[in-house]
């Protein structure tokens, strides 16, 4: 039996990870996920140590899924960088275990998971909560997560227009100049979000830059930013009045700083809604609040390997 682990680049993994797998692959093992009480995944809430002199902390995500013959976990550093720092906010690498005999089978990029996979699961998310006529789609943030979410967006849904914001307008231009299609940069969230029928907000913001006075009634936001408790995108407004949707109940009431901050209450996980125990609200306004979850990247780096190995 061979120990060597394949070692796949950014590059290689956004090549094999396409959404046409991935989506349905996620909507799965979300759904198993929101059922509890099976043995079927195992997934701790993410363990995180502080790298307080730095302004940063590393995150730790494992998951197993005994059914699927995967063990997996990764590692993300985020820091808090300043302002035109030429210097990655954040870097991720995923490991793939042997089950049975516990080898690293598969080192992979981790930042092109993170993205593909969290915008796929934000793409979930409007399938069943957007409003059902959706014009105008609205991205807040320019950076990778603000790409592969405008990516699978205009992939799964026609929208008439589309409008970015980010807090350095010379980023907006700069992003919109490497995409297919028309694209409006707005120079303030509330000229780009009134209107609009979906709302993704990928951005670095500690403090709310999304006020609900500003949304329109039913439409619906995935929000990507703020993974830590005292971080947020949100405001109160928006959170209290909203349904709000998680991807997983702990790892919400401990780590979103949108939820703890405004006392939101989660009415469901994504899975309870893909698996039929709750319903999708979409004549509503929703919100779908993504912290990302060990079980997204473990399904996303098997379909990775997979690939690669058909391959050779």
């Amino acid at each position: 039996m061979s120990e060597s682990a394949v070692s796949l680049n950014k590059h290689e993994v956004e090549r094999l990870l396409t959404y046409d797998d991935l989506i349905p692959r996620l909507e799965s093992v979300m759904g198993k996920f929101s059922k509890r009480g099976s043995s079927e995944i195992i997934q701790p809430v993410r363990s995180v140590v502080l790298i307080q002199q730095h302004s940063g902390f590393l995150g730790v995500m494992p998951a197993y899924l005994p059914a699927e013959g995967i063990l997996c976990t990764k590692m993300v550093t985020f820091y808090q960088r300043e302002e035109g720092s030429s210097v990655p906010s954040t870097r991720a690498t995923v490991l793939l275990f042997h089950p049975e005999h516990g080898h690293v089978t598969a080192i992979m990029d981790g930042e092109a998971i993170t993205a593909k996979r969290t915008a796929a699961v934000s793409a979930i998310s409007a399938k069943l909560f957007k409003p059902a006529l959706s014009e105008v789609l609205c991205i807040l943030g320019s950076g990778q997560q603000a790409r592969s979410h405008y990516d699978v967006f205009t992939k799964l849904f026609k929208f008439k227009e589309v409008r970015v914001w980010s807090r350095r307008k010379e980023m907006a231009q700069r992003f919109v100049t490497d995409l297919q299609g028309p694209v409006t940069v707005c120079s303030s969230v509330k000229e780009a979000v009134i209107g609009a029928d979906v709302i993704v907000t990928a951005t670095g913001a500690s403090q709310p830059i999304l006020f609900g006075e500003w949304v329109k009634p039913g439409a619906h936001i995935a929000a990507v930013g703020a993974c830590r408790p005292d971080w947020r995108e949100l405001d109160d407004v928006l959170m209290r009045e909203a349904v709000v949707y998680v991807d997983c109940r702990e790892g919400a009431t401990a780590e979103s700083g949108d939820i703890i901050l405004s006392g939101a209450e989660v009415f469901s996980e994504l899975g309870e809604v893909i698996n039929g125990s709750f319903p999708a609200q979409r004549e509503k306004t929703t919100v779908f609040k993504s912290l990302g979850m060990g079980i997204q990247d473990a399904v996303s780096a098997k379909l990775v390997l997979e690939k690669w190995n058909s391959e050779h």
